[in-house]
This record gives structure tokens, C-alpha cells and sequence, in this order.
């Protein structure tokens, strides 16, 4: 009995912060960009 004990608190150490990071992840939604997505690409010139 004392080995499915210390297996659930195992279990449960795991699971609690993965559910934190899954729920902060759901609320957040993305408003919060890591950074801009925003690079200069090269115009085609139109031929002559």
C-alpha cells in the first residue's frame, strides 16, 4: 500500500505544474508575443 502512496505523489508532482503551465498557456491566449515577427524581404523590380 505504501508503494501506490508514494507513486500517486510522484504522479501528482508531475501533473500539477504541467497543468499550471497548460492553464497560464489557455488564459494567456498569445496576447503576449515573445517578440515581433517581422523581417525585410527583397522587392521584385518590375522588367522593363
Amino acid at each position: 500500500m505504501k508503494g501506490r502512496i508514494g507513486r500517486r505523489v510522484i504522479l501528482m508532482a508531475l501533473f500539477l505544474p504541467v497543468a499550471a503551465l497548460l492553464g497560464y498557456a489557455w488564459v494567456d491566449g498569445g496576447r503576449q508575443p515573445l517578440r515581433d515577427i517581422a523581417e525585410p524581404l527583397p522587392v521584385p523590380r518590375a522588367p522593363k
